[in-house]
């Protein structure tokens, strides 16, 4: 098992759901819509965590 640094600039769809208190699936529906600043590596949602902060606070 990989385990990652709890401080990564660097979000997955889990990360981003946990952070913002939601379920996975909003986080995953508000990327696929383009509503939430996100961009995909291979088939996988990535999130700056710097853009999310900004997108808050828009």
């Amino acid at each position: 098992m990989v385990t990652r640094a709890p401080k990564t600039d660097i979000l997955l769809i889990k990360d981003v759901a946990e952070y913002l208190e939601v379920n996975e699936r909003t986080i995953y529906r508000l990327a696929a819509a383009k509503k939430i600043p996100a961009f995909k590596v291979g088939g996988s949602w990535r999130f700056s965590r710097a853009d999310i902060n900004a997108w808050i606070k828009a």
